[in-house]
């Protein structure tokens, strides 16, 4: 494989945190690539160390040791100015408890990341207002979220998570507090609109449901990968 066909490069990952008077150790020293447009599964048990290694991914927190590059960016060498406007054009995330601002109405909340881009107007207004037609929701632009059911309300995640054409999407249990059928329903969509975004999508979870739709699944266990199937 070449460089050129990787989007991310996962290199001597340690990290660990300090719980009362010991330090316990979530990752060691992980390696990991992620071609670009795969759709890759991190399976494993709740404290396996996946939800770090997300953030990891995402730039949200440090490694102690190892580095991540992003199309061979390095991003514990950028400046945290520099992660945070990486974070906003090109990282889109999907979290297991929809993280919507319960204050702005789902056009708003899906308007976010454009605003935060500095994209306003009626081309951002399309925007939004495409992708909420796209994850089934067009006509709910002015409710607010806590109108709308668990399933809905993944959905406008999905959207805000879309809407600022990032490349890759970093998703931590997406489907984590619904029922089965829409659990099911949601991941469809999401792999539906991350394949033909061509997104790479990186998701977490313990779900082993989650395996049919993965075009790769690296299981972790007590930080260390342990699995890789095809």
């Amino acid at each position: 494989m070449t460089d050129s066909a990787l989007h991310l490069r996962l290199r001597g990952i340690a990290k660990s945190y300090r719980a009362s008077a010991r330090a316990a150790n979530v990752l060691h020293r992980l390696d990991l690539d992620v071609r670009r447009g795969e759709f890759l599964v991190l399976l494993g048990r709740s404290g396996s160390g996946k939800s770090t290694l997300l953030n990891l991914m995402g730039g949200l927190d440090y490694p102690d040791a190892g580095e991540v590059y992003i199309d061979e960016r390095a991003l514990f060498a950028m400046s945290e100015r520099e992660r945070t406007l990486l974070r906003r054009r090109e990282i889109g995330f999907v979290f297991q408890a929809f993280n919507l601002v319960p204050t702005l109405s789902v056009r708003e909340n899906v308007l976010l990341p454009l605003e935060l881009n500095g994209e306003l107007g009626p081309e951002a207004e399309s925007r939004a207002a495409s992708w909420l037609a796209a994850v089934g929701l067009e006509g709910y632009g002015e409710a607010f979220p806590d109108e709308l059911s668990g399933g809905e309300q993944q959905r406008v995640a999905i959207a805000r998570a879309l809407v600022h054409g990032p490349s890759l999407i970093l998703a931590d249990e997406p489907t984590g507090n619904l029922d089965l059928s829409t659990a099911q329903k949601v991941l469809d969509l999401l792999d539906d609109l991350c394949r033909r975004e061509g997104k790479t999508l990186v998701m977490a979870t313990h779900s082993r449901e989650v395996m049919g739709l993965a075009d790769r699944v690296v299981s972790l266990e007590d930080g260390r990968v342990v699995e890789t199937a095809v």
